[in-house]
């Protein structure tokens, strides 16, 4: 079973499943199409649309499941996640729901495994305000996560470590990238730039902030790499480890890179009233090395071309 499987992650997760002969079932709300990303994948198997904030939905969801891979939440941009009070508190509380919904049943229904997708929002916001900060698995000494998404998250890791007849892997996956990923307000910092070069010069070339904050960015199939090695190593007491690049990139970086992709004469703007997280966070990935055998494997220039070329055959149909 993977909760919010037609999602981005979720979707590149069950194409890969399928491929190494699993036989899985996807729940998700299917909100704003999504769908259509397994489809793009092509993938035909059963899908539920299932909203898991209803516990009776989420138990016959995973009833019959050996593995729960439990990706499913309210996620999106910055502004999307913490534009307002209202948003962080739906965050907060959406995610809260879900995944209190999905561990009982897990529980109630003799899953073996769960593989959950944490976040880096775990990690306490106010390490993350000064430059070249990277973030290990140890820096979780006390709770100041990002926001209520941040606090979901943390808490959805609580839960796991008090079930106890379960074995756990726990992914804190850093900003993963590539085809899939939404291209409307929900989208990440590389589809939204990514979209804005295609469309320039109907629509302006404007990066958030400064464009000197940083991130480390993983491609999407070396994301569902490290959560299908989780699912190898789960245990009790849950295995965590981070899962990104331990790659450090500025935002400009990344501006200029999509810029030169486009083979376009673009100008980049800078909107400093925008809100742009962090001022920086990177991936400490020795513990995934080490236990889980990871690493990312596909640079961040091959990737960009592949997610450019994505997005602009999505636009041009979709225009």
């Amino acid at each position: 079973m993977v909760t919010g499987g037609a999602g981005f992650i979720g979707s590149h997760l069950v194409r890969r499943l399928v491929d190494d002969g699993g036989e899985v079932v996807v729940a998700d709300d299917f909100s704003r199409g999504s769908v259509r990303n397994l489809l793009d994948l092509g993938v035909h198997i059963e899908c539920s649309k299932i909203d898991l904030r209803d516990y009776g939905r989420a138990l016959k969801a995973v009833k019959g499941a050996d593995v729960v891979y439990h990706l499913a939440a309210r996620v999106g941009s910055v502004e999307y996640l913490h534009g307002s009070e209202l948003a962080e508190l739906r965050a907060m509380q959406d995610n809260l729901v879900i995944d209190a919904n999905v561990f009982r049943a897990c529980v109630e229904a003799g899953v073996k495994k769960v593989v959950y997708a944490s976040s880096v929002s775990v990690y306490p916001i106010d390490m993350q305000q000064k430059p070249s900060v990277v973030l290990s698995e140890d820096d979780l000494r006390y709770y100041n996560p990002e926001g209520g998404y941040g606090w979901g998250k943390l808490i959805g890791e609580i839960e796991l470590g008090w079930m106890r007849d379960v074995d756990i892997g726990i992914a804190r996956i850093f900003t993963a990238y590539g085809p899939g990923e939404p291209l409307d307000e929900t989208a990440h910092v590389i589809p939204a730039l990514i979209r804005k070069a295609i469309m320039y010069p109907m629509e302006g070339f404007v990066v958030w902030g400064s464009g000197d904050q940083t991130r480390s960015f993983m491609y999407v199939s070396d994301c569902v790499e490290a959560l299908l090695k989780l699912e190898e190593e789960a245990s009790n007491p849950p295995i965590i480890v981070n899962v990104g690049s331990d790659e450090e990139v500025l935002v400009r970086t990344i501006a200029e890179k999509i810029i030169k992709i486009s083979g376009k004469s673009i100008e980049i703007k800078y909107d400093l009233t925008k809100p742009v997280g962090p001022t920086s966070r990177t991936a400490d990935i020795h513990r995934a090395k080490m236990l889980l055998g990871w690493r990312p494997i596909v640079g961040l220039d091959e990737g960009l071309r592949r997610t450019y070329a994505w997005a602009e055959e999505r636009l041009k149909i979709t225009r």
